[in-house]
């Protein structure tokens, strides 16, 4: 990837650029469409930002339904027309005693990566609130379908569904706009949350912050557009939109947010 690339991005971001630029390749060389794995908001933002910089290449993402968070993107040649079967998404149904058990984002995604996958293999864990459901890669879906029988104690079953299945999640995000001093991860945290900055930084030193679903330790972490940071017990933040800054240089944000 051409070094004036690299320089939009951060630095732990150039194995995915250089992932994206063989995809690019690939098609080309090819003429045939490629299909992602799973990517999370700032992936994909990087791809489209590459794809429209770099090619004449048709590019579409989809998570299974309308507002997913996590996307597959199909990359393909002008001649190819997507449909949605082309995205290969599998959509399961967790079964489990409701009226004597309570499952959680968090307990469902810790056993799905204890099949020994990789998060990129899982698309959203959606609720409504009782009922939930998981969308993944067809490619690994009957394998994670007869490994999981237990969520923690609570013994489960994946029963496939079809998308007019689809629970409606329940989506507390709201828009919120911020002034910050600057885009560092202590600083939105306690920003957002009203917290201490000193609380922010234990937060994230104690392992209970997560950024882009990845354990982060690093409190002097600088944000960009479109990442996810969530926070144990707080909830998360999505950076929507930087919007210039005051006449005191500092930031405006947009951001959403879902408290717990």
């Amino acid at each position: 990837m051409n070094a004036n690339v690299y320089q939009h991005f951060r630095e732990d971001e150039r194995p995915f650029i250089d992932t994206v630029e063989e995809w690019l390749e690939k098609v080309e060389m090819q003429y045939a469409p490629v299909l992602t794995d799973f990517l999370d908001p700032r992936q994909a933002y990087i791809l489209e930002t590459l794809i429209r910089q770099n090619s004449d290449l048709g590019f579409r993402f989809y998570g299974g339904y309308e507002l997913s968070e996590r996307t597959r993107c199909l990359i393909y040649p002008d001649y190819y027309t997507p449909t949605q079967e082309d995205f290969e998404i599998a959509l399961f149904t967790i079964q489990y005693p409701k009226k004597f058990a309570q499952l959680s984002h968090s307990k469902i995604l810790g056993t799905l990566l204890s099949t020994g996958l990789k998060r990129q293999s899982f698309g959203d864990i959606i609720s409504d609130g009782e009922n939930w459901q998981v969308l993944m890669s067809k490619e690994i879906s009957h394998y994670v379908q007869t490994q999981v029988e237990k969520i923690g104690k609570i013994s489960v079953r994946l029963e496939q569904a079809n998308y007019t299945e689809l629970i409606v999640p329940k989506d507390d995000w709201t828009l919120e706009q911020a002034i910050v001093s600057s885009l560092r991860v202590d600083v939105v945290i306690s920003n957002v949350f009203n917290i201490s900055r000193q609380r922010s930084k234990q937060l994230i030193e104690s392992n209970k912050v997560k950024l882009n679903w990845m354990e982060m330790q690093r409190a002097d972490f600088v944000l960009d557009l479109l990442d996810i940071v969530s926070i144990r017990g707080f909830g998360r933040l999505q950076i929507r939109a930087i919007e210039g800054t005051t006449k005191k240089e500092k930031i405006r944000l947009s951001l959403g947010v879902l408290r717990k």
